[in-house]
């Protein structure tokens, strides 16, 4: 039987207010000085995470520095990650639709992308080659742009989520496994793991979406749902999800036949204040503690192994090789 595969992905990012406007002007980001913290939890494991970084972090000396030491130790992977509000050319409007970089006129995606690539290949002295796209937003002319761009991995997908109602795509029907993008360069889509999770099966994206309307919150139907096993939509994150959720969501897909996984984290929560997961040290602590408990489970418990993104890519590029052989 073929052991399951970890990819741990970070979106590398700027610090900024979860709950404001996007603003150009948030682009600090001092909480790299701390991005060791969740890198000795890694090294621990012995995981590469695709840091995937985005244009404040490609182009200031603090990040840059920070990235480049674990780097060069072979730490990690660097991919790239598009925040179209902070990465130039500033020709767009800064509202929600455009936040997701799928929304762009296709030639400023591209020019907002190459930018991007730029900042990282001068900066970190790293072509990147995996991509995910800010909030998710891979749109109508993101495969395109990727190829040409010389891309080989997208890891945007975050499905059962649906944020159609905000502009951005809709990956309630996507499924949690890779699958290769049709095209003129073979390009591995691999999506953050998620899925929903209970006795309901047919039809769980839509109870679930009627059991969420704001006029039924005070209901607490979802928390209902949750708590008689008949539905729960999970995220493969230390962010929001404790590590009991993440557990229950890993042996319900690999009793589905996943085998792949991906961990998904952002960067800023590294230092407590800046996301809206960890607000104080006890919350780092428990945070960090959380991604131990899970690596734990998944390569010991599990028996599983952990690759980066391209690691991932070329191995099932063999795999079906051998099919097709």
């Amino acid at each position: 039987m073929e052991r399951p595969i970890l990819l741990v992905v970070v979106d590398t990012e700027e610090e900024f207010d979860w709950s404001a406007d996007f603003d150009r002007q948030s682009t600090g980001v001092a909480h790299m000085r701390d991005i060791g913290k969740l890198q000795q939890v890694f090294d621990e494991f012995s995981i590469r995470p695709v840091y995937a970084i985005d244009y404040p972090i490609a182009s200031q000396r603090e990040s840059i520095d920070a990235l480049a030491a674990i780097h060069s130790a072979h730490g990690c992977e660097i991919g790239a990650h598009l925040h179209p509000w902070v990465t130039p050319p500033f020709d767009e409007t800064v509202n929600r639709r455009n936040s997701y970089p799928g929304n762009l006129p296709r030639e400023l995606e591209k020019a907002k992308l190459a930018t991007l690539v730029r900042a990282i290949e001068t900066n970190v002295g790293v072509r990147p080659r995996s991509y995910k796209a800010g909030r998710y937003g891979f749109g109508p002319n993101t495969a395109a742009t990727l190829a040409e761009l010389g891309f080989d991995v997208d890891l945007s997908p975050c499905p059962p989520f649906d944020f159609g109602d905000d502009g951005g795509p809709d990956y309630s029907g996507y499924s949690a496994e890779p699958r290769w993008i049709d095209g003129p360069r073979r390009i591995l889509s691999i999506p953050t793991s998620g899925a929903y999770v209970g006795f309901v099966r047919d039809g769980a994206h839509g109870l679930y979406r009627t059991a969420t309307k704001p006029s039924l919150r005070a209901l607490h139907l979802s928390g209902i749902l949750a708590r008689i096993g008949a539905l729960e939509r999970l995220h493969l994150s230390p962010e929001g999800y404790a590590f009991e959720d993440n557990r229950r969501l890993t042996r319900a897909l690999l009793q589905r036949g996943v085998l792949t996984f991906t961990f998904s984290l952002h960067s800023p929560s590294v230092k407590p204040g800046c996301t809206p997961y960890v607000r104080s040290e006890a919350d780092l602590v428990q945070f960090l503690d959380s991604c131990r408990r899970y690596f734990e489970f998944f390569l010991r418990e599990l028996h599983g192994v952990s690759m980066s993104a391209l690691e991932l890519r070329g191995h099932l590029e063999q795999l079906s090789e051998k099919a097709r052989a």
